[in-house]
Formats: C-alpha cells, sequence, structure tokens
C-alpha cells in the first residue's frame, strides 16, 4: 500500500519541530502495517480553520491521480477543525478508493468524521472564546493584545507592553502635523519614501498607509493609541467560507473597549482633533460631486480593463490617475516606480479588442496548444498504463493467494486467521480493480477547422455589444473573462502592451452556437473541439494551462498564458 502522509500545525509560535514529530510519528505507524510512504504533505503555521492550505490544497489535487492509497494523519483534526470539510475530504477519498487513517484510531469511518469532526469545530470555538476573553483582559490592565504599531517597540516588562520608539514617533508627528496643514497622504507619502525613511515593516510608504480605514482604526491617522487611547474591539474578523480570506466587519461603537495609556502618547490631543476634523473635511468633499450633490460610492463605474491591466516594471496595478487616463497605481501612491508613462482608456481598450480580435487565435497558437496537448495525454497514458500493468500484477499475486487459502479451507485447515487473510486479500483485489477502472483511455482533441474565424466574428459581436447600452455590461464581463491580464511595459516608442489569456476559455468561447454543447462547452460532435474518453478528462485541459508555453514576443513570460505583444 502506497501511503501519503500529512502533516500541520497551527501557530506561528509553534516550533518547526512538531512537523518532524508528526511525520516520525505516521511513518512508525506505516511501518507496523508494511505499507510504503511516496509522498509527504506539511502546513507550517496553518490554522486548521481554513482549507485553503497550499500542502492541503497538494493533497487534495493528488488523490484522484493514483499516486497513492492511503493518507495517513497523526490526528484527524491535523486535516481540519471544520466538519464540513473533513467530512468532504471522507467523501472524496471514499469515491477515489483511498483509505484514510489516524495514528490515533486507526481507519477513519463515518462515526469518526462525526464525532471527532464535531470534537475538533467545537474545540475551535472554544479556542476563539478563550483567545478573546484572554485579550480582553490584557487590554483592562492597561496592555496590547495585537500587534506591534509603528511608533513602538515592544517592552521587556511584560507580555503587551509597548514603549515609544523615539525615531519612529518623530515620523508619526511629522505626518500628523503635516496632514493637519493641508498636505495629502499621498504627497507625505511620496516625500517619506524620497527621503529614504522606511516605513512599517522596512517596507516603502503608501498613502494607504497613511490613511487606513476610519471606520476600522486602521492606518496612522485612525490609530488612536498615538493620542494616548487603547481602542480595542473596534472589528469582528469572519473567514469567508468560499475562498478562507479573513474579513473584517466594523463594530457598532458600544462594543469597543477603551482604557486611557497616557504614558504611550506620541500626540497632543489639540494635533488628533485638528486631523479629525481635516479627515471630516476632506471625506465629505470627494463624496460630492461639481454640484455638492452625494456621490452613491457604491455605485462607482467599472470599466472594461478594470483590475486587468499590470504595470511590466514593478508588477503593480494600472489605475484611473486622472479624466479616463491610466497611470502606474505604484508610482501614484508611493513614488517608488519608475514607469511615468500614461495612457488614455479609450486608446488601450481600443487596442486591446484589436488584439484580441487578431492575434489571441491565431493558426500557430492553436497548432502549438494541439501539441503541447497531445504531448500531455501521452505522458498521462504512459502513467495509466503502467499503474494498470502494475495493478494486474497484484490481482495475479492476490488471486494465487486466495486460491491457496480457500485450498487449505477445502481440506480442512479452516481458522479465524485464514477467514481474516482471506478477507484482507479480497478487499486489496477491490482496490486494486478500482485502479484499473480510473485508468483512463487517451482522450481524442478535435478542433473545428474555422474555429478561429468564428472567433473573430464573436470578437467583432461583443465589440459592438459594448456600444449598445443594455448589452455594454454582459459583453464586457464575457470579454473580462478571456483576459488574465495585460501587462503594460514602457518602451522608446511608448507602452508595449501584452496580453496574456486562457487557450481553454477562448477555445470553449469560439465554439460554433449550434453545437450540441457537454461537459461545461466541450464537444462530442467529432467536428468540433472534443474530449470524446468522459467527464473525467476535463482536468487534462485545466490542468495543462500550467504546462502550455504558447508565447509571443521577445520576453519569456510564466507558462501556461499567451502572451501577445500588440502595439
Amino acid at each position: 500500500m502506497r501511503v501519503a502522509v500529512y502533516a500541520r500545525y497551527s501557530s506561528e509560535n509553534q516550533s518547526q519541530a512538531s512537523i518532524a514529530d508528526q511525520l516520525e510519528i505516521c511513518s512508525r505507524y506505516v511501518e507496523r502495517h508494511g505499507w510504503t510512504i511516496v509522498d509527504t504533505y506539511a502546513d507550517a503555521a496553518l490554522s486548521g480553520a481554513s482549507r485553503f492550505r497550499p500542502q492541503y490544497q497538494r493533497l487534495l489535487g493528488d488523490l484522484d491521480r493514483g499516486t497513492f492509497d492511503v493518507v495517513v494523519v497523526e490526528a484527524l483534526d491535523r486535516l481540519s477543525r471544520k466538519l464540513a470539510d473533513i467530512a468532504a475530504l471522507h467523501d472524496h477519498c471514499a469515491f477515489a478508493g483511498i483509505e484514510l487513517h489516524a495514528v490515533n484510531v486507526g481507519e477513519i469511518g463515518a462515526m469518526h468524521i462525526g464525532m471527532l469532526g464535531t470534537m475538533a469545530q467545537l474545540y475551535l470555538s472554544d479556542l476563539r472564546e478563550k483567545t478573546w476573553r484572554g485579550q480582553l483582559g490584557r487590554v483592562l490592565l492597561g496592555k496590547v493584545p495585537g500587534g506591534k504599531a509603528y511608533g513602538y517597540d515592544i517592552a521587556q516588562t511584560g507580555t503587551g507592553e509597548r514603549s515609544i520608539n523615539p525615531a519612529e514617533a518623530a515620523v508619526v508627528r511629522r505626518i500628523f502635523e503635516e496632514f493637519a496643514a493641508g498636505r495629502s497622504p499621498r504627497a507625505i507619502a511620496r516625500q517619506l519614501n524620497q527621503e529614504f525613511v522606511p516605513g512599517p515593516g522596512g517596507r516603502p510608504w503608501g498613502d494607504t498607509t497613511i490613511r487606513g480605514q476610519a471606520e476600522r482604526g486602521t492606518g496612522i491617522l485612525n490609530n488612536a493609541l498615538y493620542a494616548g487611547r487603547l481602542e480595542w474591539n473596534r472589528c469582528s474578523y469572519v473567514k469567508d467560507p468560499r475562498t478562507g480570506k479573513r474579513i473584517a466587519r466594523p463594530n457598532p461603537r458600544e462594543k469597543w473597549e477603551v482604557a486611557e495609556v497616557s504614558h504611550l502618547r506620541v500626540i497632543e490631543e489639540k494635533l488628533w482633533q485638528e486631523v479629525k476634523t481635516r479627515q471630516q473635511q476632506v471625506r465629505f468633499l470627494i463624496e460630492r460631486d461639481e454640484q455638492g450633490n452625494a456621490l452613491n460610492r457604491a455605485h462607482r463605474r467599472r470599466f472594461l480593463l478594470s483590475g486587468l491591466l499590470v504595470c511590466g516594471c514593478c508588477g503593480g496595478g494600472y489605475t484611473i490617475v486622472g479624466p479616463d487616463r491610466y497611470g502606474c497605481a505604484t508610482r501614484r501612491s508611493k513614488g517608488t516606480c519608475s514607469n511615468a508613462l500614461l495612457i488614455s482608456r479609450q486608446e488601450i481598450e481600443e487596442r486591446v479588442l484589436g488584439g484580441l480580435r487578431e492575434r489571441m487565435m491565431a493558426p500557430e497558437l492553436v497548432a502549438v496548444f494541439v501539441e503541447e496537448f497531445n504531448a500531455e495525454l501521452r505522458r498521462l497514458t504512459s502513467e495509466a498504463e503502467t499503474h494498470s500493468a502494475a495493478a494486474n500484477r497484484a490481482i495475479k499475486d492476490i488471486d494465487r493467494k486466495i486460491a491457496g487459502i480457500v485450498r487449505a479451507i477445502e481440506d480442512g485447515a479452516y481458522s479465524s486467521t485464514l477467514k481474516e487473510r482471506l478477507a484482507s486479500l479480497e478487499k486489496e483485489k477491490e482496490l486494486a480493480l478500482a485502479k484499473i477502472a480510473m485508468a483512463t483511455p487517451k482522450p481524442v482533441v478535435r478542433l473545428h477547422p474555422a474555429l478561429p474565424e468564428i472567433y473573430r466574428k464573436k470578437v467583432e459581436s461583443l465589440a459592438a455589444a459594448l456600444n449598445r447600452p443594455e448589452t455594454a455590461s454582459e459583453a464586457g464581463e464575457i470579454i473580462r473573462g478571456l483576459i488574465d491580464r495585460i501587462l503594460l511595459t514602457p518602451t522608446d516608442t511608448g507602452l508595449k502592451a501584452e496580453i496574456f489569456g486562457d487557450f481553454v476559455k477562448l477555445a470553449q468561447f469560439s465554439q460554433p452556437r449550434d453545437a450540441k454543447t457537454q461537459n461545461a462547452g466541450l464537444q462530442r460532435d467529432p467536428a468540433l473541439l472534443s474530449v470524446v474518453a468522459g467527464t473525467r478528462n476535463q482536468r487534462y485541459l485545466h490542468s495543462l494551462r500550467s504546462r502550455i508555453p504558447i508565447i509571443l514576443g521577445p520576453f519569456v513570460r510564466p507558462p501556461g498564458f499567451i502572451a501577445v505583444p500588440y502595439r
């Protein structure tokens, strides 16, 4: 039996040795059973409350590939502390014919999932409550329960104690004074960066670092600690179950906990109030139009290429920096990028639409895609044949052993040991047969002969739909779905634009309208793009995105996307 071992610990305060200890315990368990470890997965300092852990996600991705037969962990809560995630993993393993074992209980069944999974989730909830209670106790004693804010050092007198850092405190006072005098956070950040003043964590200053969000109390200008007040519990934090990202939700003021810490005061109350007054004035101005009417920020206009433009010098975003003009956001907010070129929204949209229409489905790209796709299929087919041959040899060996036990029983040598061994061999045979059944025959990929022409006509239709109010929004979303990013790099003659797209999405988008679609857009008609061996082969199309370097232009870009220089 081939074994994959998973280990995890949750806190940065724990030792890295925890991973080694778990792997040692699991390896001894595997050795006792006479199995072989073929791969290990380990997530360090990552909470089990989220399934979005790199090595855990790699384990999930490898489950269907037939590279191991058993998953072993020290305890079930190493995999997850959420019942829903543990149950989903158990179902995934059962479907793939893979056993799930925990060293402390043995093979995991449905009862273990229900009981141990519930206990793991209750532990997480109880830990959250105890952590909150402990932090509240620190606040009531005038100690800081969170991280170290800029302008302070961690004192040696005890847990949660802080002391003022004179050099950083002087920068904080300067920021407050300049903002109160009328300078913008962006101008202050640029000046500090030009003077090579290190920001929080040694990073460059940004305007958002200074202004933050007033309702959440983030940013230099909103940290009440500088005014000698410790404000805690301003926000509640929850994880989005769809993405695993931590989301902050501001609490009503009556839930805040406030403690006076005058020994940590950096600025005077008068200056603090001047800053608060100017923040209110600035907020009023930016939320009004030229006639003084309130603006609805929730309906801010989203342009066709919003979020897709990337600076080729610093990797930051290209955003609107003037009336219908894009520029490097990093240069604007921090002043640390050398890319000063701007481009009008209309020009870049026209160039991108032209690139999509003329270059993204060129015949040479289609040929490269098919060649690389078939090469990947040959590799997968060879791998599947190797696994099938090994499984067939194992079945023959198992059949020979079963026949020997049956003969012994027929001759009267029946015992409970023989019965258990027979049942074990029959289970091994079922697993081997399942592996053979999972071996996928080689799919056949066929592209419609007029695919590039169909694609160009569809892009032209989308471009026309952008000019009609009733279809502009939907057409824009379709176009955005075809593009991964657009890299803008300054040259001697202006900005060069490189479009990175996903060939699989482009090919699916290009299918004839009258085709009978199945399996998320993949066709069974021999004249169309097709994967005729079954729905499981869809993941080969998507996994291939990281294996196809379809690139045009003089620069080497990450594989998996089509880079189209278009001037």
